[in-house]
């Protein structure tokens, strides 16, 4: 055992880091990587669409992008920077000094992040993936070595994001404060919670689904084929039985974030906390039961349909519970409509009529219209954009002091909003009139005179415009930097939860003493009926952290090589195939046989002195 942190360079400290706060960092780091990758393709794309019979890409590469769009934005750019969030600040919001299993969030990352890379590595072997991000079979088992890629970058990326949720949720049940029940817990720890659960119900379908395709592709298995008995539409169940649950997956943590916002800016407690909580179970509960709304037009029957119609219009009520109650709590509130509100409140009415779209689509007569046609584009990005995206902009301009000690400019971020807020509507309200005159999704272009070039042209304007906005972030964050306002205090935003008592910058071990937890938003109870501070709930002592670790790089390591290895067996001619599988096989056996020789008492102490000088005067915002 190590008695004083180990001193190690930068760059060691970030790869071997267990820390969940670094690892927010790397998370939020990686998901903006990947954010701007898929949205260069999108931009691609509608530069592609903006005039009839164009020739800016060709209808292979149109293909590729559209797979790799819609796989990065949901797999490797949306999870992973909710993932950051709640790695940053689910210890910190219920009073913990880490996650359960530091080790284990740092091989999370890690192997998401190998995963990614995997996936990325697919443009230097012939091109990316081309069936689509559902990857519907029959066109997922034709002879492309890019949807090897896609099937080996997900199995192994949703390894990560798997061992990453069951780390949440042990956190939350066992590592909360003295006082912080699960009633007292906030909305952006309860919807992280309730994500994690249904991450670990959908994914698992979905890792069974892509191992039958991996066995099919590689192996020559007949699951799919129906002249061997197979069943296409069998891929289909599968896929939405893990894909309709992924978008709560990454809806109910935008839900936590705009809940954890409106209030702090509100200068309100959020209205009706208890009916949020139970319409957060009932939406995830619902949601495994609306997977075949995807299916309407594959023949079930009108039986089937009609059940499936009723449960998916079922979910509307606990998410007009969440709408009327975020509207209840900026009601009559003293709103401060900086860059974080203002992307809290637009998300309200933006999601409504992404639920309103949702709910037409969701008549399965109406459907064989709708389906295949931009209508549906159209609806799915105001759920994904006008919804996630404008969440996770939110919680960035909330939070970001806490994670950066700084903030980020005002002006340049209202600036950024309008920019993209408008681009946004622009790019995807006229998709819903495309679809309504019949233009269908998934093609790389279409003929003139058919009254498509206006709103084709107006779709892309919009995406120049959310572009434009993007890179104003981009320039944001540069010159905040250098010159944004320094913060200093820990709560700038005179805000309600635990996360906002601990320093700035927060400490390596986040608390000096594990708070008392006294009420519903922890932290604003102190300031009406203490002193501002947070109780202690135990006597100032050595605090033990555990050390850092290479191992989950290197078993990353080992899984990316072993799926790269079986990839390359499709490959004709290809040398050493076997001995890449065998090497990374090695190297997995390795870093799992070395975590066995870490020890229990594994880390170091911080001394009492040193907390001492950290902890936060009495009365400090």
């Amino acid at each position: 055992m190590a008695a004083v942190k180990q001193e190690k360079s930068v760059i060691m400290d970030w790869l071997t880091t267990v820390d969940h706060k670094k690892l927010g960092i790397m998370y939020l780091i990686a998901g903006t990587l990947f954010f701007c990758k898929a949205g260069l393709m999108a931009v691609f794309m509608r530069i592609q669409l903006m005039v009839p019979g164009n020739t800016f890409l060709s209808g292979q590469t149109f293909n590729e992008f559209i797979t790799m769009h819609g796989t990065i934005m949901l797999f490797l750019a949306a999870t992973p920077l909710l993932f950051a969030f709640m790695n940053y600040f689910i210890p910190l919001q219920i009073g913990a000094r880490d996650v359960a299993f530091p080790f284990v969030n740092a091989l999370g990352f890690w192997i998401f992040l190998s995963g990614g890379l995997l996936l990325s590595t697919s443009w230097f072997f012939g091109g990316g993936p081309d069936a689509g991000w559902t990857a519907y079979v029959p066109l997922s088992t034709q002879d492309r070595l890019g949807i090897d890629f896609y099937v080996l970058g997900l199995q192994v990326s949703g390894i990560g994001t798997l061992i990453s949720a069951i780390n949440f949720l042990v956190t939350i049940v066992n590592m909360r404060a003295p006082g912080m029940t699960m009633m007292r817990l906030p909305l952006f720890v309860w919807t992280s919670f309730i994500s994690s659960t249904l991450i670990l119900f959908a994914f698992t379908p979905l890792a069974a689904g892509l191992a039958l395709l991996m066995l099919e592709r590689i192996f020559d298995a007949q699951f799919f084929v129906p002249s061997a008995g197979g069943n296409v539409v069998i891929w289909q169940h599968i896929f939405w039985i893990f894909g309709h649950p992924e978008v709560y997956i990454l809806v109910l943590p935008a839900f936590g974030i705009i809940s954890e916002v409106i209030p702090a800016f509100s200068r309100k407690r959020l209205f009706g906390y208890t009916a949020m909580v139970f319409a957060t179970m009932i939406i995830a509960f619902l949601g495994f039961m609306v997977w075949a709304h995807h299916m309407f037009t594959v023949g079930m029957g009108p039986v089937a349909n009609s059940v499936f119609a009723v449960a998916t219009m079922t979910i509307a009520v606990p998410t007009g519970i969440k709408i009327f109650n975020w509207l209840f709590t900026m009601w009559g509130g003293k709103i401060t409509f900086n860059t974080a509100m203002l992307f809290a409140s637009s998300f309200v009415p933006t999601f409504v009529l992404g639920g309103v779209t949702g709910v037409m689509l969701a008549m399965a007569p109406v459907d064989y219209l709708y389906h295949d046609t931009y209508f549906v584009v159209a609806h799915f990005h105001y759920i994904i954009v006008g919804g996630i995206v404008l969440a996770l902009f939110a919680g960035l301009f909330y939070w970001y002091p806490k994670m950066f000690n700084h903030k980020l400019n005002e002006t340049l971020g209202k600036w950024f909003f309008a920019l993209f807020y408008i681009g946004f509507h622009l790019t995807f309200f006229i998709q819903h009139i495309l679809g309504l005159m019949g233009m269908p999704r998934r093609v790389y272009t279409y003929l003139a005179d058919q009254g498509l070039d206006a709103y084709n042209m107006v779709s892309t304007i919009g995406t120049f415009f959310m572009t434009a906005g993007v890179l104003l972030l981009v320039v944001n964050i540069i010159y905040s930097a250098f010159k944004g306002e320094r913060v200093t205090v820990a709560d700038p935003w005179d805000a309600r939860t635990l996360e906002w008592a601990v320093p700035t910058p927060v400490p390596e071990y986040n608390f000096a003493q594990t708070p008392q937890v006294r009420s519903l938003d922890p932290l604003f109870y102190e300031k009406i009926h203490g002193d501002g501070t947070m109780k202690p709930a135990e006597p100032i002592d050595e605090i033990h952290m555990p050390n850092g670790s290479i191992l989950p790089v290197l078993i990353s390591i080992g899984l990316y090589f072993v799926g790269f290895g079986l990839i390359m067996l499709e490959m004709e001619n290809a040398l050493f195939n076997p001995w890449i599988v065998v090497v990374g096989g090695f190297v997995i056996t390795f870093g799992c046989m070395a975590i066995r020789s870490i020890k229990e008492d594994h880390g170091y102490h911080v001394p009492i002195d040193q907390i001492k000088r950290e902890l936060p005067t009495k009365g400090e915002k």
